[in-house]
């Protein structure tokens, strides 16, 4: 299942290991522009998301960033493959590692669970970021919004392999993780605004519905 997901939302350039010195060492500083843009986005927005802000960030030479990235979209696109890759992957590693100690009755709610701890990554930022950007930059949503549905598409596919329990009960199952996305990232946009308190109280409320699309209990 991990594999299968990663594989198919795999970035340009993280495919098998360089086998020649130079294109391991060309590959690792690819890596490490991607991850200073992403500082540079989490930190100042979109906008802050430049090809000399991440040279300035990295010390990188003129030219070194330009063999890389060669415009600003190619950096931002680069930075958008690399975002979604490694939200899948934190997700995975949380959700799996949990899921195998439990019942699939609990299924669920630990997917609820490690979706929550996952929006408070730096890679959650980062998206939110681009996905509030992307609405009215056309430019960007050229890169954001196929990688989006890609993302969506990815896990529906996997998901429908991964649990052959829930093939009469698909439309329930998509609708709890839609439900989750959702109310997650409301619950933490809203977080300063709410507190502690009231978030839990919503995040409660959202395993209750859960538990209620789990026992078929809420039309679709």
């Amino acid at each position: 299942m991990k594999t299968r997901m990663l594989h198919a939302m795999l970035p340009a350039g993280l495919g098998e290991e360089p086998v020649r010195w130079q294109q391991q060492k060309s590959a690792r500083t690819r890596l490490r522009l991607v991850e200073a843009a992403i500082d540079c986005l989490v930190e100042g927005g979109y906008a802050g998301l430049t090809t000399q802000a991440v040279a300035e960030r990295t010390g990188a030479s003129r030219g070194s960033m330009h063999h890389h990235f060669p415009t600003r979209m190619d950096l931002v696109e680069a930075v958008v493959e690399h975002v979604f890759y490694q939200r899948m992957r934190l997700f995975l590693d949380d959700y799996l590692s949990n899921l195998a100690r439990s019942s699939e009755a609990e299924m669920l709610e630990i997917a609820s669970a490690a979706h929550w701890r996952s929006v408070h990554s730096r890679e959650y930022s980062a998206y939110l970021e681009l996905a509030v950007a992307a609405r009215t930059d056309t430019e960007l949503d050229q890169f954001f919004g196929p990688v989006a549905r890609r993302y969506d598409d990815v896990w529906i596919a996997e998901m429908i392999e991964s649990f052959p329990q829930w093939r009469d009960q698909w439309e329930q199952m998509k609708l709890a993780s839609d439900l989750v996305s959702t109310v997650h990232m409301g619950m933490l946009l809203q977080h300063p605004v709410y507190g502690d308190a009231r978030t839990e109280r919503i995040h409660n409320l959202t395993n209750e519905v859960l538990r209620l699309i789990y026992a078929n209990k809420v039309g679709v």
